[in-house]
């Protein structure tokens, strides 16, 4: 059997080093709800550009309601339909990936489509 560690490069890209990782986020200023929520703001950023055909018109407003950091995704209103989805389903797809990497956060997510 061999030990876990015995591929083990400094400074591989498959490793994480946790000292860095919880310094890093101990800097973080947790009042402001966008600094709360980095990985939810840059996955709902990345999906709705890769969506969208003008990328440059997705904007991204973080607020706090009620304990749950509020993501208000604007869009273009030609692209509006496109996000949405049919019945709702890629909006419904778009809310459970941001929340799971709100999770990731530590932190209970919402995402508002705005029009």
């Amino acid at each position: 059997m061999s030990d876990r560690h015995d591929d083990y490069v400094d400074g591989d890209i498959n490793t994480i080093d946790e000292a860095d990782q919880f310094s890093e986020r101990s800097r973080v200023d947790v009042d402001d709800p966008a600094d709360r929520a980095v990985t939810a703001t840059a996955v709902l950023h990345y999906i709705a550009s890769s969506l969208a055909d003008d990328p440059a018109a997705v904007s991204i407003e973080v607020s706090e309601r009620h304990d749950k950091v509020v993501l208000a995704l604007s869009v273009s209103a030609d692209d509006m339909g496109r996000i949405i989805g049919r019945r709702g389903r890629t909006a419904q797809a778009i809310r459970a990936l941001v929340s799971a990497a709100g999770a990731r956060d530590g932190v209970t997510t919402s995402v508002d489509i705005v029009d």
